[in-house]
């Protein structure tokens, strides 16, 4: 069912997590059920890493942070009822940087999608994925490093933060009724 929303200013709704926490699968379905642009960081990078090869993990590297600052252009140039639903992890970057980026794009409001995720799960998930991953993403060597981020990543609350329990089958009404309930403050 898709919800109708009335904003009142330029928001985001920032989907975050780790690589692997279930962020892209509760942002599609956010986007779905709001009718909401949908940004992500893979959907800008991928079709560049598509046209190189031999992308190792710093080229990698700069085209997430290419893609991330191609999504706050985009914000910035938007109307100021707009909503976004942005699909990155957001702690690749320090934390002053994205509050920078959101005040020059002209954000007034931040609703933030927490994906907590157990470092055993990601690392599962991770690996499950690599097979399907274009090449230039880190493969199997990341894995170690993923169980150690997810054992510290934390959202960057920046706004209201709904924490998403990614160990078990998300509630994805919740999370709407959540948002909603957001939207309307």
């Amino acid at each position: 069912m898709k919800r109708d929303l009335t904003p009142s200013c330029k928001t985001v709704i920032l989907v975050n997590g780790i690589p692997a926490s279930g962020k892209s699968t509760i942002a599609r379905q956010l986007s779905q059920t709001f009718g909401l642009p949908l940004l992500t960081i893979d959907g800008i990078k991928e079709p560049f890493m598509a046209r190189f090869t031999d992308i190792d993990r710093p080229f990698n590297r700069q085209l997430g942070c290419a893609a991330y600052e191609a999504i706050w252009s985009i914000v910035e140039q938007s109307p100021a009822g707009c909503v976004w639903v942005i699909d990155a992890w957001f702690g690749f970057q320090p934390k002053e940087m994205l509050q920078r980026l959101v005040q020059d794009a002209g954000v007034e409001r931040i609703i933030e999608v927490w994906n907590q995720i157990s470092p055993e799960v990601a690392v599962a998930r991770y690996a499950q994925r690599l097979a399907q991953r274009l090449p230039g993403h880190p493969g199997e060597e990341y894995l170690p490093e993923l169980a150690l981020l997810a054992g510290r990543a934390e959202p960057m609350r920046l706004g209201a933060v709904y924490c998403v329990d990614q160990q078990v089958q998300p509630d994805i009404g919740e999370v709407c009724d959540w948002v909603d309930m957001q939207l309307k403050n």
